[in-house]
């Protein structure tokens, strides 16, 4: 009895041995990653990509750095140029196109604008925008104006004229900010390719107080300066000037200029590092005037269209820091275009030029151009945002 007895214990231990076995292998096959699903919610990642990889989804086929996500922010904005921030973080653009200056709304914050605002309509070829003060500040093609700012509806009332400007001519575009002393800066292109301007508000950079008064003379020389900003450090205004035509697929030099109150940069008798301009004149009268010029600091392929700059922020990775991001807007006349991207000037944190590489390209192709970067602007998170005015979209840029 004491045997048989035995004997069915051992099998009762060997059958749940086995049991437990069955069940162990069954769920070691089948159930492996429930624990989350059952047990306490464990936050998973938020990033779980390689940096050593870049991903683009904009459809356009674009390359750039290792580490970095390009995406659509926003489509269907027609001749996209400025961007800047609301006082609430909603990006606004300018669409001189279509004379309106528009909001894109990302209600769910899910990195894609889901609605449109029109701020305001009718206005005249428009171009440069500012916030101060929770007022809309607008560049126009002949004047300055200043609205009331309703951030809960994205919309502009109370229109006041500030000071009126030059307007028109082959530069229309009026680009404006505030500097870091608080004063309203505006530049004003050249109503030529090269020329004797009769207006001396022309071919220059103005500033004024905000509201308006105190309009006065910054600097000079200047042929089309699109688009400036400050610099970190220095606080200098750092601005973007496009050559003259006609000189040939290499000459004269774009430039970046480090802008100073006062100051002479050239135009029209001389470009680049005070490099006199004889096919315009070659007399000595504007060879002195040439030589009195300060000289650009940094020089660019000719016909780059150099536009919107932007200082890459802290948040970004460490090799990034000090330097500068410019849009390239491309070539109308060169024979072999160029331009078309987003270039990287690393400098050091003064702001000395060190050299230029590609950081964002893909905009052009055998049978044309896709698009055509515009203005560059950082959030407070480092994400970059990109207008392109020839694909009518706003792209967005951060990192993986």
């Amino acid at each position: 009895m004491k045997i048989f007895q035995k004997i069915i214990g051992i099998v009762v231990f060997a059958s749940l041995v086995f049991g437990l076995y069955r069940v162990g292998s069954f769920g070691y096959q089948n159930l492996r990653g429930a624990r989350s699903a059952f047990g306490p919610l464990v936050k998973p990642p938020t990033n779980t990509a390689s940096t050593n990889t870049a991903s683009d989804t904009t459809g356009l086929g674009l390359t750039l750095p290792a580490g970095f996500h390009v995406s659509i922010f926003a489509k269907d904005v027609p001749n996209a140029r400025v961007l800047v921030f609301d006082p609430t973080g909603t990006l606004l653009v300018s669409e001189p196109s279509q004379g309106k200056v528009v909001a894109l709304i990302d209600s769910d914050n899910d990195g894609v604008s889901d609605k449109k605002a029109v701020v305001v309509e009718g206005l005249n070829l428009l171009h440069g925008l500012a916030f101060k003060d929770g007022n809309l500040y607008v560049g126009e093609t002949d004047k300055v104006t200043k609205f009331s700012y309703n951030a809960a509806t994205h919309t502009a009332s109370n229109k006041q004229k500030l000071f009126d400007l030059a307007g028109n001519g082959n530069h229309f575009s009026r680009s404006i900010g505030f500097g870091p002393d608080g004063k309203l800066y505006v530049t004003i292109g050249s109503t030529c390719n090269v020329c004797l301007e009769k207006n001396a508000m022309r071919a220059a950079i103005y500033s004024a107080e905000p509201d308006g008064s105190n309009f006065r003379s910054f600097a000079t020389g200047l042929r089309n300066s699109p688009f400036f900003i400050w610099h970190p450090t220095t606080k200098d205004m750092w601005a973007t000037e496009m050559g003259r035509d006609l000189l040939g697929d290499d000459i004269p030099p774009d430039e970046i200029n480090i802008v100073k109150s006062g100051s002479f940069y050239g135009w029209p008798y001389c470009y680049g590092k005070k490099i006199h301009d004889g096919k315009f004149d070659t007399s000595q009268k504007f060879i002195d005037l040439c030589n009195s010029s300060v000289p650009s600091h940094i020089d660019l392929q000719a016909h780059s269209a150099p536009l919107g700059l932007a200082f890459i922020p802290p948040s970004w990775p460490k090799e990034y820091q000090d330097d500068l991001l410019v849009s390239y807007h491309g070539s109308w006349n060169r024979t072999t275009p160029t331009g078309y991207k987003v270039v990287r000037m690393k400098l050091d944190k003064n702001g000395a030029y060190e050299k230029t590489e590609d950081f964002l390209t893909g905009f052009i192709e055998q049978n044309g151009a896709k698009g055509r970067p515009v203005d560059l602007l950082f959030d407070s998170k480092g994400v970059l945002y990109i207008s392109d005015d020839k694909a009518g979209s706003v792209y967005r840029m951060s990192k993986i």
